[in-house]
């Protein structure tokens, strides 16, 4: 077998309409139980390291930045079923992130970061940058994972091209946060 490989035979048969209808659905409601709950601390005992998920949401945000390299070289070589498991992996390790980053901010709620002066203001760039590109681009990543598991590659490739960068940037920023930020736990 070459390297390149034809393209994926289609995954789903769901159309356009409904799909982007639930995309967005699910999006929203992410968004909103993101939002909600972190407004919301569950107490503990105090026995164990509360902040163990945001060390866990670091790692993964790690390993979802190989996985998205690792896509676009895939990509970029036209492994197609590899880059479909890589880039399915790193959607599922999103959730995954999701799921402990929810955790973190029930049990741990807000830190405050302690750092002082262009630090402050680098750390808080990055952050509120991160914040809204996260917080924004769940929709689009769904669609372009949709239009390529349909089998519409020419508007997969078109998106995937705008989306991408942006899912890099957060996962990267993601490990950044984590690392101004975790001192002051």
């Amino acid at each position: 077998m070459s390297a390149r490989e034809a393209f994926p035979p289609r995954a789903i048969s769901i159309a356009e309409k409904p799909a982007k209808r639930w995309i967005w659905i699910l999006s929203s409601i992410v968004f909103f139980a993101v939002v909600v709950l972190n407004r919301v601390q569950v107490p503990t005992s105090g026995t164990w390291d509360i902040h163990i998920f945001a060390k866990i949401n670091a790692v993964i945000n790690s390993l979802v930045t190989l996985l998205l390299l690792t896509g676009l070289g895939t990509a970029l070589t036209r492994r197609w079923t590899i880059h479909r498991a890589v880039m399915i992996s790193a959607m599922v390790l999103s959730v995954l992130f999701l799921v402990s980053y929810i955790l973190h901010h029930l049990f741990a709620g807000e830190t405050t970061f302690g750092g002082t002066g262009a630090v402050k203001v680098v750390y808080y760039i990055i952050l509120f940058s991160h914040i809204i590109l996260a917080g924004g681009s769940l929709p689009f990543i769904l669609l372009t994972a949709y239009r390529a598991l349909s089998a519409q590659y020419p508007a997969h490739r078109k998106l995937a091209q705008r989306v991408w960068p942006v899912w890099l940037y957060v996962s990267v920023t993601g490990v950044v946060v984590y690392i101004f930020i975790s001192p002051y736990y």
